[in-house]
């Protein structure tokens, strides 16, 4: 293996102890993001993957009319004119420089490094290969894998699948990169072929929003446009980074605060991206301090959120009832919603004081809050993953709609909820029918154009498909990008049950940990990114995606593919199908494989919405589509057109003298399970990603001192699970909190941990202890 594949980890891990802390060095914690070092890290990184001179050439159309939309985060672009420096962050220029380096792995590349070499990798090194060039395949009992046609590839695929006993004994898994396009003829094959088995990363991510909102207010998406943040009154953010997670979203609240608006930040942490933005467009942003955000900061304990809202919600009644008629909109609620009088009366049972402390909020602070949004109407709130991973979490959203409702800022201009998406068209992905339950009226629609009857059967999400694999009632899993291991939770059962599979398939732009944890064969299919040309017939492409306010719009890449032996992603679905379907087939699989337009003309056929669909994506800025709770009517199946008022229960979360509650979170150096470096810049941490942020009074408390290094322990399911050779960090925290970084601490994530409703891995919910470390941890691990 080439040194400078790897040169900034350079302390290699062995089969015996994998576990190798760097050098950690602890930096200041900031208190704002972006600026000119978030400009230098981006071009640092294109220099990194020797890629100045083309990378630069590609940022400059990334995210602009006529070029090709950021393969990192969903956060939208404006409707108007787009900025001539640039409509990048600097996350986005490292998913890009990522995509348009110079460093390639081809066939040789694994004939000299096995899988076992490469799997004792860490998923930092394994990353930094380089651009996957060729279809590669391993056998079973194979140490190498070694180069396959794209015809053999197929060809093994479909065998494979025909030789299944049950449809069901696959399953297709999708990451959000995955275009509308490719979306919508992938769940197509599925269903042909006979399944619902569709997980996807929204079953990661965003299911416990779809959950909560669908029932409500009728829509499983957020119901602002970008608009909206530039005039509002205030808004509030939960749970959620914009720093790391969106940082392009700090335009946004910047410009929302320039025309009056208030920020209320709550989070256990108090992230850089919460509290001030410089923007390096702007010359304050370079040379002063640029913009404050938050008005307000609310360091809630973990999972003491729904304290939180009910707290603001009792003090919103005492106000009311001092201010009759002031304070909730009784036109919106006796017009638009129903439940109202029991909601009321739950709080006869509710005490503030105690709400306050299961909150670990200020009573004071708890009071600013609710005088700010008090004698509002224009508010909009907005959340990620600190809500939809807790247990509770479809409970606290549907308790953040019930305080809108209340307001009646849902369904208005300046008003309403905003779901911070993570991976660029992750919601496109579930529009498009990637959905393990898809309902009875889109299974319709497919079978009255089509002609076949799909399967009614709801499939497997990722956790019920990580438990299927275990009990060998799959036995393929297809991977639409991603990287399922480094993603998913019990990072060990998962893996064990990876290997129990009889073939995994991979499509994929560079090497992951998927690659190398697999079933008894393994094929990887490599196929182009979002910034390359994809030329079909002779003719420029573009393909179409949906960000996170329902806006579709044209993606066209402009950067030669690194090797000519490439495939776009839609071609790969259809040669599967016609390899594995052939003559059985009553879709013209042939007609999609040649022509993105032919596929986008029968979206529209099948998809409410998407009327003149080739015509309107083509305009400028391309389309919204329809989001009837936008528009302020709330159709729900089971309320008619009103929202429910929701009753919700607070949780209880009871902890021994020796456990701390753990939320896991990505670096700023970091995108999903994609890490670009071992910095996390905002919060101090240079050269290491094994470490735990604690308390100074937990530190203290349990004999421990900052800088220790500790083992971390879960014992959920009666099991012990097991991270060694971690870094204390004492940290502005609550007491009896950590936090740690994925996918590090996936391994302490029980599988069966999940959020209630959604059937999400609650990876900001989970319960661990704390130990010294033992240098003889290994060999324990490696019995388990």
């Amino acid at each position: 293996m080439k040194e400078d594949q790897h040169k900034k980890n350079t302390k290699e891990p062995d089969a015996e102890n994998p576990y190798k802390l760097l050098d950690l060095k602890l930096t200041k914690v900031e208190n704002w993001a972006a600026g000119v070092p978030a400009v230098i890290a981006a071009f640092s990184d294109l220099i990194e993957e020797k890629t100045l001179m083309r990378g630069t050439k590609a940022l400059f159309k990334m995210n602009q009319i006529g070029g090709f939309d950021c393969p990192s985060c969903a956060w939208p672009d404006p409707d108007d004119e787009r900025s001539p420096l640039g409509e990048y962050c600097e996350n986005g220029a490292k998913a890009l420089a990522e995509e348009a380096t110079s460093k390639k792995i081809t066939a040789e590349f694994f004939k000299e490094n096995s899988v076992y070499s490469l799997a004792k990798l860490d998923d930092y090194q394994i990353g930094k290969m380089g651009r996957l060039t060729e279809p590669m395949y391993l056998p079973q009992n194979g140490t190498h894998y070694e180069a396959i046609s794209w015809n053999n590839a197929f060809k093994k695929i479909a065998e494979h699948l025909t030789a299944l006993k049950s449809p069901d004994e696959a399953a297709f898994y999708t990451s959000g990169r995955t275009s509308n396009e490719t979306s919508f003829l992938y769940q197509l094959f599925a269903k042909e072929f006979g399944t619902n088995n569709m997980p996807d990363c929204s079953n990661m991510c965003h299911e416990t929003s779809g959950s909560a909102l669908r029932p409500t207010i009728g829509i499983g998406k957020g119901t602002v446009t970008l608009e909206d943040f530039y005039d509002t009154d205030v808004i509030i953010i939960i749970g959620q980074n914009p720093g790391t997670n969106a940082p392009r979203m700090m335009s946004a609240l910047a410009k929302g605060k320039a025309n009056g608006a208030k920020i209320i930040a709550i989070n256990p942490l108090p992230e850089a991206g919460l509290m001030g933005f410089r923007n390096p467009q702007e010359i304050k942003g370079i040379i002063r301090n640029g913009v404050k955000l938050a008005d307000l900061y609310l360091p809630v304990k973990i999972n003491g959120d729904m304290a939180l809202l009910k707290a603001i919600e009792t003090i919103l009644i005492e106000l009311e009832n001092k201010n009759p008629g002031k304070i909730f909109d009784y036109d919106f609620i006796r017009e638009k919603t129903t439940g109202y009088d029991a909601f009321l009366k739950q709080f006869e049972n509710y005490n503030l004081d105690d709400l306050v402390e299961l909150s670990g909020v200020s009573k004071e602070a708890l009071y600013q809050m609710a005088e700010m949004i008090a004698f509002k109407k224009r508010i909009i709130v907005c959340w990620g993953m600190g809500l939809t991973q807790q247990p509770n979490g479809v409970d606290m959203i549907k308790e953040i709609l019930n305080i809108l409702l209340l307001k009646g800022s849902i369904g208005k201009p300046g008003a309403g909820v905003c779901p911070v998406r993570g991976h660029s068209n992750v919601q496109g992905n579930r529009t498009m029918m990637i959905d393990e339950k898809p309902s009875d009226e889109q299974l319709d629609r497919l079978q009255s154009f089509y002609g076949f009857n799909p399967p009614r059967k709801h499939g497997y999400d990722v956790v019920r498909a990580i438990k299927a694999m275990h009990e060998e009632k799959v036995k393929i899993l297809f991977s639409m990008g991603g990287n399922f291991l480094s993603a998913t939770p019990d990072t060990s059962f998962t893996a064990n049950a990876l290997r129990k599979l009889n073939l995994t398939v991979c499509i994929s732009t560079k090497l992951n940990r998927s690659h190398l944890i697999h079933g008894k064969e393994a094929i990887i299919l490599p196929t182009l990114s979002r910034s390359d040309i994809d030329i079909v017939n002779g003719e420029i492409q573009f393909i179409t995606t949906e960000n996170s306010m329902g806006v579709v719009q044209s993606s066209k890449g402009i950067l030669k593919p690194i090797s000519d032996n490439l495939i776009n992603e839609t071609q790969i679905v259809c040669r599967m199908a016609m390899a594995t379907l052939g003559n059985k087939s009553v879709i013209n699989w042939k007609r999609y494989h040649d022509s993105y337009d032919a596929v986008r003309d029968d979206i529209e056929k099948c998809i409410p919405g998407f009327e003149n669909y080739n015509l309107k994506v083509r305009e400028k800025g391309g389309f919204y589509l329809p989001n009837a709770a936008r528009d302020g009517q709330f159709i729900t199946k089971e309320f008619g057109d009103r929202a429910p008022f929701t009753l919700t229960e607070i949780p209880v979360n009871d902890l021994s003298h020796d456990e701390y509650l753990m939320a896991t979170t990505r670096t700023h150096d970091q995108f999903n399970t994609t890490i670009y470096g071992l910095d996390d810049r905002y919060r101090g941490i240079k050269n290491e990603r094994r470490v735990i942020f604690m308390n100074p009074k937990d530190i203290e408390k349990a004999g421990f001192k900052s800088g220790d290094k500790v083992d971390l322990f879960n014992y959920d399911d009666g099991i012990e699970r097991i991270a060694p050779l971690f870094i204390i960090v004492s940290y502005q925290i609550p007491e009896k909190n950590t936090v740690t970084y994925f996918p590090e601490t996936n391994v302490l994530v029980s599988v069966n941990n999940v959020v209630k409703d959604s059937n999400m891995p609650a990876s900001k919910y989970v319960k661990i202890k704390i130990k010294k470390h033992d240098p003889k941890i290994y060999e324990k691990i490696n019995k388990l």
